[in-house]
């Protein structure tokens, strides 16, 4: 809902309004979205410490601990042009074995920059096969020639 609405990024961000504020309109969104007891009040606990403006990160940080316990990781995939859905899956099942055979999820995005290839992080390694990289360390080389 966070990433989805710039009017509630705006209001959670405000700090005109009071906590009182803040916690009803959290509590109406819970209900709204029929969230259980313990996240509502836990929103409850987030509106009276007045920590409302740091959910978006609560809310990724607690993914990526979900997301650790479930042996699940996410590759960080940046392409030239959009990867049809083979080199999606093709893609995905190598970063699969690499990573100990867990799960893996992709974020791709597409830079034409690039010219051609992938540049890809996985956790703290990073893969770079773009066209870009290979033609910049090719100018380095001739540099060094002459």
């Amino acid at each position: 809902m966070i990433a989805g609405s710039e009017d509630l990024r705006r209001f959670l961000k405000n700090p005109i309004h009071s906590r009182q504020e803040h916690e009803q309109a959290l509590s109406a969104l819970a209900v709204k979205a029929s969230f259980d007891s313990l996240t509502r009040r836990f929103l409850g606990l987030v509106a009276r410490s007045r920590r409302q403006d740091a959910l978006p990160g609560m809310v990724n940080a607690f993914l990526a601990r979900l997301a650790k316990s479930r042996g699940e990781v996410t590759a960080h995939v940046k392409a030239a042009q959009p990867l049809s859905d083979a080199q999606t899956a093709a893609l995905k099942a190598e970063l699969a074995k690499s990573a100990g055979g867990g799960k893996v999820d992709l974020d791709i995005t597409v830079e034409p920059a690039l010219l051609g290839g992938l540049v890809v992080r996985l956790g703290s390694r990073m893969i770079d096969t773009s066209l870009k990289t290979k033609l910049q360390n090719l100018k380095l080389a001739m540099k060094g020639v002459g």
